[in-house]
């Protein structure tokens, strides 16, 4: 006890030496007094709480009187007194006791409307400022959490008793740290309090109102999406932020009102997606068009002339404001808003200036000889403006192209680190037993994959020679090889293997659905891969030279090989099929010397390829017998496989007059003669010109490189099928002159 004054020592040996609850609550008043002093360290407040001891507090807490003609709320009082002076200490707000009284804490706020507590307000007062303290820590944090911290304070605040805000600046605090497991698998705490707030929010008029701004946007970060977004139509809240934020937005504001509001913009339409911004009847585009103005405005403000440095140092709001450009952008390609000719001239002049600030920022940092050794941090903050650049670019295929290639190999090393990072994290997560404990991921730059957000752009970029030379010279498809993998092994999902015990069992319940997440995971990796097929094509089809010299893309041949034969033959997979096995044509083509006749996997692969071909047109279909039509599976989709089928039909016939004996494939499937049995059904002069060279072209390369064909042919009806759609170089091939 070498550090500790004297005074305190004494008190120490009075509570230690007090007989009676009464003479250790007379000592109380003294180590009050002494906590305050200036000479109390934390070794001598360590000292002090253990000679206490945590159980007698928690008697005085817990209204079990020590005499009968006090009244309990001087106990309480006084114990919680000690405990908000104690509390100050880190070592000791984290103490096992401490954390064990929370529930007490607890109950004492979530009483605060009680008429007992209507003298007492400065009790009520003092628990708040013990969690308080306790939720700075996370050890605190944790434990807060576990005894249901989160739906208690969302109840006192939708109750509206005394001191809410404390209650929801400890709720904003945990789930913050926490993000969406805080919250659990029941919507309706969230809902109750977003409403109970949005309300609040949208009717007061003070300075207040943009407190609750904040308070709104770390809310619905941190929700749980799955769970929220479902019921949110049904809720007050949506709709009362739209009122509130469309009276900020559209009245005169500075700085300090702007800024929490579009902030919270961001985090709104980031989950309930940027029609939430079409709410008004009247005029639905008004507040759309206000709001991407606004953005634009605020990216060009803080980027243009201003160092990397003094631009960080609003990395949020810039951020917020780049979340509303790229959903914006990306809602304008699906052409739903209809927009005039003014309004379009408007909306690109203010993209136009906020991406010219973006590239000259980013063109800043690039020239930066320090750019190697950027913080993860300030790293993430140049991801997040490569991240709305190439969304820009992906829509906008013309706009300031000697900029963005002089970016490229920068933006490609930083893609390229965001999806190694992502990547690993995803493994750790898979590899992780379930019902371990609650973790949040501290590497910052592993929370997006970049390299994902920039492939629909890559698309348009690697047509042209400059941007394709780049992707060579960093040898960049090398990447998109492993990001092609990875993917698959999402896509291509297996269920964890069943335990051997299992194994022997009957089968009584349905296999279990998959989990929302996975699903949502399966979509956005098969959107992935199509991306990349066309990436893979693009470079095919225009570096054909390179490819066909390439280790690289006859790797990737033989990844179509074995893998498409395994996709599973579902809808959903029927745009990634077209896509796979269109690529695996184009490839084969160029790297022809390298295929072997007895590859068992080409033949899987031929006959998965000649399945997509063959499926897309029937007459059985047709309320008319006689005419063809695009498959009902088909149907939904053909807007993007409609191209892919016709170059597939082009390519297949090029790959027959190189690798001839693939025309076997073809004969002995049967596809040959199913397409002229069903083409001499088909009523004279409604065959689509496209259609029927498609199908003229084909048949006459599989003539050219396989005779035996012909008489299938000629047995299947092909002399009527030739007359009737004037197949005229088939005719020839079939029958001479």
């Amino acid at each position: 006890m070498g550090d500790i004054s004297e005074p305190i020592k004494k008190c120490i040996l009075i509570l230690k030496s007090a007989k009676t609850d009464t003479e250790k609550f007379a000592a109380l008043f003294m180590v009050t007094k002494l906590v305050k002093s200036k000479d109390c360290n934390s070794q001598a407040r360590k000292a002090l709480f253990e000679a206490i001891g945590f159980q007698f507090l928690k008697k005085l807490l817990s209204n079990n009187s020590v005499e009968d003609d006090c009244p309990p709320s001087v106990y309480k009082s006084v114990a919680l007194s000690i405990l908000t002076c104690f509390c100050n200490d880190p070592e000791l707000a984290t103490h096992p006791e401490m954390l064990a009284n929370i529930p007490v804490f607890l109950e004492i706020v979530q009483k605060s409307e009680h008429e007992d507590y209507d003298d007492d307000l400065i009790i009520i007062s003092e628990a708040y400022t013990c969690l308080q303290c306790i939720a700075e820590h996370e050890a605190g944090q944790k434990a807060l959490i576990e005894v249901g911290a989160i739906t208690k304070m969302s109840e006192i605040y939708s109750h509206q008793s005394f001191q809410t805000d404390e209650a929801l600046n400890i709720l904003v605090k945990l789930v913050s740290r926490y993000g969406p497991a805080a919250w659990g698998n029941d919507p309706k705490p969230f809902h109750a309090l977003v409403n109970k707030i949005a309300l609040d929010f949208a009717t007061d008029q003070s300075e207040r109102k943009f407190e609750l701004a904040t308070i709104l946007s770390a809310l619905l970060y941190s929700c749980n999406k799955a769970t929220v977004i479902p019921g949110s139509a049904d809720e007050t809240w949506p709709q009362s932020i739209y009122k509130a934020l469309h009276d900020i937005l559209t009245s005169k504001i500075g700085k300090n009102q702007r800024d929490p509001a579009l902030k919270l913009a961001a985090n709104i339409v980031d989950l309930l997606g940027i029609e939430w911004t079409l709410n008004d009847e009247e005029n639905p585009k008004k507040f759309f068009l206000l709001l991407q103005q606004l953005c634009a405005i605020e990216v060009r403000m803080q980027l243009e002339d201003r160092s990397f440095k003094q631009a960080y140092a609003n990395a949020d709001l810039v951020t917020a404001c780049f979340i509303v450009l790229e959903l914006s952008i990306n809602y304008m390609a699906t052409d739903q808003l209809d927009l005039e000719q003014k309004e379009k001239q408007s909306v690109y002049t203010g993209l136009k200036g906020a991406f010219n600030a973006v590239v000259s920022m980013l063109t800043k940092v690039h020239n930066d000889k320090n750019k190697d050794k950027l913080p993860d941090a300030e790293k993430v903050y140049v991801c997040a403006m490569v991240r709305v650049l190439v969304a820009w670019i992906a829509q906008e295929t013309t706009a300031m192209r000697d900029q963005v290639y002089t970016l490229l190999p920068f933006m490609f090393s930083l893609a390229n680190d965001s999806f190694h990072a992502y990547r690993s994290r995803k493994l750790t997560e898979k590899n992780k037993s379930e019902g371990e404990p609650m973790e949040t991921d501290t590497s910052v730059m592993g929370q997006i994959d970049l390299l994902r957000l920039m492939l629909p752009a890559l698309c348009h970029l690697v047509v042209e020679d400059k941007a394709r030379a780049i992707v060579f010279n960093l040898k960049q498809e090398d990447i998109l090889y492993e990001a092609m993998s990875f993917h698959w092994s999402i896509v291509h999902y297996k269920k964890p293997p069943i335990p051997k015990s299992e194994r022997g069992k009957v089968k009584s319940q349905p296999a279990p659905e998959l989990d929302p997440k996975v699903l949502e995971d399966m979509k956005d990796s098969r959107a992935a891969m199509v991306s990349l097929c066309n990436i893979f094509m693009n470079l095919t089809v225009l570096a054909p030279k390179v490819v066909e010299n390439s280790m690289l893309f006859n790797t990737l041949l033989k990844f179509i090989f074995n893998d498409l034969p395994e996709l599973k033959d579902i809808p959903e997979n029927l745009v990634l099929h077209g896509h796979l096995a269109v690529l695996g044509l184009l490839l084969l083509k160029q790297q022809a010397s390298k295929v072997k006749k007895n590859d068992f996997s080409i033949c899987r692969y031929i006959q998965s390829t000649i399945r997509f071909l063959w499926d897309a047109y029937n007459i059985d279909e047709s309320n008319d017998p006689s005419a063809l039509v695009v498959s009902m599976g088909y149907k939904e989709h053909w807007n993007e496989i409609a191209d892919l089928w016709f170059l597939g039909m082009q390519t297949m016939s090029g790959v027959l007059t190189i690798v001839p004996w693939i025309s076997e494939f073809a004969i002995e499937s049967g596809w040959a003669h199913g397409i002229a049995e069903m083409l001499t059904k088909v009523k004279v002069g409604t065959l689509p010109p496209n259609v029927k060279s498609a199908f003229e072209d084909f048949l006459c390369r599989l003539v050219d490189s396989n005779e035996s064909v012909i008489p299938v042919l000629k047995k299947a009806g092909a002399l009527k099928m030739c007359r009737n759609h004037r197949f005229m170089d088939l005719g020839k091939k079939l029958f001479g002159d």
